[in-house]
């Protein structure tokens, strides 16, 4: 959900300016602040009381938009795993002023020096959100998870809960979780490598202050409770994409596999950073192998999600299968509400389903919208990420002009040759004539534009 972390504000400047560019929401307008503040108001009346079962969240320290608590209870070999969604359906009405900007925004947007929310923070940061001052309303998803990581939507249900603790991933213990938690985690996993899933889940990018003045990309791995916790959203959205495919109604996401010309290129970056791909080992293979430890693995992991054809959102269709490659499977959103507008409509058709009822025709023509509208949304959100990645990579490079770096080929197009950079996460372009994907170059740094975020590099043999 974010592209770099920036602790120092080394990419301060550079941010307000694409702020502005990209039309990023700085506030919200005066009717939907009114309007949220009454909604933040409501007290939950069409909920079963659940405040007896012990659910924790487990989010970045700093975060107070809550989509998710969990509790884990064993019924026999099997495991539940009761997922409490925040309700935002509850204070959010269909075509009211909150609903009618959040179509608007269709996610909220993740920037090292602050976010642009969906909706207004007295909810998303606040009542709606699953903070452990108090009860709050919840739709409950349980899923009956198998030993071999098979899972079964059991329940869903409207909820009051009470978050006992909110456990941070910097900070958490083994003792701070619920039995169960590790070896849920373990069965998702088993689950994802029998059916050859190709989930890749890239580190961190980090923009350091070093000794002399300048700045270092870093790389930081995601934790193992960071990856943990991933495993149970996963199951949760798997079960719900199965349950409202029997059911004939849905969102799904989708997404196709790196094409053959994506794949040639990795091997290329692969090549660039020193690893070793065996030539009869496919990436979906290789992949898995990767350790994010690694500087240069970890790199190569944020090569593979950037050479992705992109995910993107359907309605259900009638014999239609939808199909997620990374997933290798059927895959909704539905986990995080308070962040992506459409999990909001997924969850109520779930919902709806779970009691016997119609799907409300509301959420129905939503579910028709919603690709157009998202689709817009994971562009500006993607192009944000791009040039904050770009933007770092300027800060990363800024004094260095004239410097020598080993560099290989990945690609070339009718722009010329795209390089990677041997020894650091850099991918630009190169005035190199007569050049084939794969060669070896050296390239000095000709000059850097801080504002259009670009580095200017030419072949010096």
């Amino acid at each position: 959900m974010k592209a770099i972390a920036d602790p120092d504000n080394a990419l301060g400047r550079g941010l307000a300016v694409f702020r502005d560019q990209f039309q990023v929401p700085a506030d919200f307008p005066p009717a939907v602040l009114a309007a949220a503040e009454d909604a933040a108001k409501r007290a939950p009346t069409a909920h079963a009381d659940r405040t007896a079962m012990h659910f924790v969240t487990l989010d970045p320290a700093s975060s107070t938009d809550l989509d998710q608590a969990f509790a884990i209870e064993a019924a026999g070999s099997d495991l539940l795993l009761h997922y409490a969604i925040a309700d935002v359906a509850w204070f959010v009405d269909d075509g009211g002023p909150i609903d009618a900007e959040g179509w608007k925004r269709g996610e909220t947007l993740y920037l090292p020096d602050g976010k642009a929310p969906l909706y207004p923070p007295v909810l998303s940061q606040g009542a709606a959100s699953l903070l452990p001052d108090g009860p709050r309303p919840a739709i409950v998803f349980t899923v009956r998870v198998a030993p071999d990581g098979a899972v079964k939507l059991d329940g869903t249900e409207r909820a009051v809960i009470r978050s006992a603790a909110k456990l941070a991933y910097e900070t958490v213990t083994d003792r701070d979780l619920p039995a169960g938690f590790a070896d849920l985690a373990t069965r998702i996993q088993s689950a994802e490598d029998a059916r050859g899933a190709a989930r890749v889940d890239p580190p961190e990018q980090e923009v350091d202050a070093v000794a002399n003045g300048g700045f270092e990309l870093a790389l930081r791995p995601l934790l193992p409770a960071e990856q943990h916790n991933a495993a149970m959203s996963l199951a949760t959205n798997l079960a719900v994409a199965d349950a409202l495919q029997a059911h004939h109604t849905g969102l799904f996401r989708v997404m196709a596999a790196p094409d053959d010309r994506a794949v040639h290129r990795l091997r290329h970056t692969a090549t660039a950073f020193g690893l070793d791909w065996p030539a009869a080992q496919s990436l979906d293979q290789y992949e898995r192998t990767l350790d994010a430890h690694d500087p240069k693995q970890a790199a190569f992991m944020l090569a593979i999600r950037r050479a992705g054809q992109g995910a993107s959102y359907v309605p259900y269709k009638e014999g239609v299968v939808p199909w997620h490659a990374a997933m290798a499977a059927t895959y909704a959103h539905a986990t995080a509400p308070l962040r992506r507008l459409a999990d909001r409509y997924v969850v109520m058709a779930t919902l709806a389903i779970a009691k016997g009822e119609a799907v409300p025709d509301a959420v129905t023509a939503a579910l028709a919208k919603l690709p157009a509208v998202m689709a817009k949304a994971d562009s500006l959100a993607g192009r944000v990420e791009r040039a904050v990645i770009d933007l770092a990579e300027t800060v990363l490079l800024n004094g260095r002009e004239g410097e020598m770096f080993a560099a290989v080929v990945t690609d070339l197009d009718e722009h010329g040759a795209r390089i990677q950079l041997s020894d650091l996460p850099v991918v630009a372009r190169a005035d190199a004539k007569n050049v084939a994907p794969g060669d070896a170059l050296r390239v000095r740094l000709k000059a850097i534009d801080p504002v259009g975020r670009s580095l200017t590099f030419d072949r010096v043999n």
